[in-house]
């Protein structure tokens, strides 16, 4: 049987350039109380960060975090309202070249925590990063 499901957000926040750093902490604090500890704390919080900061240069200068545990996986969910990911930016599996002034940031979410799905289109993106809160 799956562990139970919790329903309530441990964060919910709405962010322009002047909150990246509230958020960043807020997360951090949240993550911590669900037992993220030492270097997948620094992860999780590193990965958040990066995303929140892509929202804000790329996609119209804010958007909505939005964070919870379901079955022993932290979950943080960011969105925004720009026009999308270009589908070349979309893998985030090869690193950008060196001269490349942007495109790092989803690259290096998806080499700290468990699990990244990103939903891209005219109308905004989302990003869901997910980490277990546990080594079991």
């Amino acid at each position: 049987m799956a562990d139970a499901v919790q329903t309530t957000a441990l964060l919910v926040e709405d962010f322009d350039a002047e909150q990246i750093t509230a958020v960043r902490h807020a997360v951090g604090r949240g993550a911590a109380a669900v037992g993220l500890r030492e270097q997948r704390l620094e992860d999780f919080v590193l990965a958040v960060n990066e995303i929140v900061t892509n929202a804000v240069r790329h996609a119209g200068g804010r958007g909505s975090l939005r964070m919870w545990v379901i079955d022993g996986e932290l979950v943080c969910e960011v969105t925004d309202k720009g026009g999308g990911i270009p589908a070349e930016r979309l893998n985030g599996q090869t690193l950008p070249p060196s001269y490349a002034t942007s495109g790092r940031g989803l690259w290096l979410a998806r080499h700290l925590v468990d699990g990244v799905e990103v939903r891209t289109g005219a109308g905004g993106t989302i990003v869901v990063l997910r980490i277990q809160t546990s080594s079991t």
